[in-house]
């Protein structure tokens, strides 16, 4: 057997602690309107969740009803979504876009996961194997940053947010219009009171999200883009593609 895929340098043990203490607001905004999409998924089938962190949105879809696998590319992520997300039917350690993604009946995700792929053709290769792995009648939603994301975020000052027990420093950097770039310094306080330091790049891939529907469509997915997945109001450049593969016959 080969080995298995390196994890990717991303969401280290402190800053996806972070993460989860501070930026649930999203999954929580966009949890409505993924649920209502996967209203029709049979009470049997499985959702893959691509990208769970620490199981914010996997919290939603558990406590629906829905069984659910919960993959992660970070470590640090998947454990702490052990523990938050209890429900779940399996956690997996998966890397987009070559390992294998199992078929379901829907697959989710929020966070733009797929824009932490290296490159367009990695983005592009696992919005195949999404395709591929999608049942007849499957669901597919997700969020993906589009080029309007850097050029709506060029020269924006960086960006602190703290609690008692953590900071976070932000500073952007968009070098090219498909890259939008975040140095993120995470201070969090040990139990003896000092503080701990952590430094991570996060270099995101921004592409055309008006494509993806087209490249779905030729794997058997009728998608369409657009800028929320129900009543929440998404950040700008950050759009939601939700499609369906048709049942056969």
């Amino acid at each position: 057997m080969g080995q298995p895929a390196p994890a990717l340098p991303y969401y280290r043990r402190d800053l996806a602690l972070v993460h989860h203490l501070g930026f649930g607001f999203h999954a929580d905004a966009c949890a409505p309107g993924i649920l209502a999409i996967l209203h029709d998924v049979a009470d049997s089938g499985v959702v893959l969740e691509l990208g769970c962190g620490s199981g914010l949105l996997t919290r939603h879809l558990v406590d629906a009803g829905h069984r659910v696998i919960a993959t992660d590319a970070s470590s640090a992520m998947l454990e702490l979504a052990k523990l938050h997300a209890t429900g779940a039917e399996d956690f997996r350690l998966l890397t987009l876009p070559d390992e294998p993604v199992p078929a379901v009946d829907a697959i989710v995700s929020v966070g733009h996961v797929l824009n932490y792929l290296p490159d367009e053709g990695a983005i592009e290769r696992a919005l195949i194997a999404m395709a591929g792995a999608l049942k007849p009648g499957g669901a597919v939603a997700f969020d993906l940053c589009d080029f309007e994301w850097g050029r709506a975020r060029t020269d924006v000052p960086p960006l602190v947010r703290r609690s008692e027990d953590w900071v976070l420093m932000t500073e952007f950097e968009t070098p090219v219009p498909e890259r939008f770039v975040r140095r993120m310094t995470t201070f969090v306080r040990n139990p003896d009171g000092s503080w701990r330091r952590d430094d991570e790049v996060h270099d995101n891939v921004l592409v055309d999200v008006s494509r993806v529907p087209s490249l779905l469509g030729a794997h058997g997915v009728e998608a369409s883009v657009s800028s929320s997945f129900g009543g929440e109001e998404l950040p700008v450049g950050l759009m939601a593609v939700v499609g369906r593969r048709p049942l056969e016959g």
